[in-house]
């Protein structure tokens, strides 16, 4: 088995993305930049393998002030074209038409109010990219790490709607170093992992465990038997999301 170095594995994987340009007839590459660690490897990724046709898109929904400005911080230390678009109104119309209706006639949980909420604001984002990358002929990249895929640690076509994932095969620690070679600042390296989709929300507190406990977990490590019940039960309850939907037997039909 060949080893090869954190800068020989973004050499590879720069490579990569232009061969999936390529081989899909597409003219560049679009990702969505919250501020976070992934997101920003992600987009220093896109703007070395296309210098002159990367885009990073931030798309506010209610963010904070400092999602905002770590965005744009990200986009100025990769020296990539950048578009903001604040998408809060077109996601306030949504849910004050829909889910005021709904509630006319059935009772909605406050926890699965809350939930399709958040999730809207991921899939607003999704199609807004999309819309983009449509106008363009580019990609939309996906920025989900494998600590995320395991888990299903992102919402259905919102973030896991994307067209190629480059990182989905490193852990969070990874995308860390492959942060610190790649030049991204140190204080987007050690935020404190969010989709920003509430106020006050974390990765590691909705989820319920560690991203060095997932990350022990795909390394075959030895991980505390709580973190381990956590990791198994998200992982398969969330294994439609990394199945195309499902349908009737074929035969059946034939």
């Amino acid at each position: 088995m060949v080893s090869y170095s954190t800068q020989q594995q973004i050499e590879k994987t720069v490579e990569w993305l232009r061969e999936k340009v390529k081989e899909a007839g597409a003219n560049g590459l679009v990702v969505g930049i919250s501020g976070g660690i992934d997101s920003a490897v992600a987009a220093f990724l896109i703007k070395r393998a296309f210098p002159q046709n990367s885009l990073g898109i931030i798309l506010p929904c209610g963010s904070s002030v400092e999602d905002i400005e770590d965005g744009k911080e990200v986009a100025g230390a990769c020296g990539i074209d950048t578009f903001t678009f604040d998408i809060t109104s077109a996601h306030r119309l949504l849910v004050d038409k829909v889910l005021p209706d709904l509630e006319k006639e059935t009772e909605i949980k406050e926890g699965h109010r809350r939930t399709a909420v958040a999730n809207l604001k991921a899939r607003l984002r999704m199609s807004t990219l999309y819309t983009i990358a449509n106008s363009l002929n580019y990609l939309v990249v996906g920025t989900d790490n494998a600590a995320e895929t395991i888990t299903g640690y992102f919402t259905k076509y919102g973030d896991g709607g994307v067209d190629i994932l480059p990182i989905s095969n490193l852990t969070k620690r990874a995308v860390r170093e492959w942060g610190r070679v790649l030049g991204v600042p140190e204080k987007i390296i050690n935020r404190t992992p969010t989709a920003g989709l509430w106020e006050g929300q974390t990765d590691e507190g909705e989820m319920g465990t560690t991203y060095d406990a997932v990350d022990d977990y795909i390394e075959g490590k030895a991980v505390p038997a709580k973190d381990r019940e956590i990791i198994e039960r998200l992982h398969a309850r969330s294994e439609h999301k990394r199945k195309l939907p499902p349908s009737p037997p074929a035969e059946w039909y034939r």
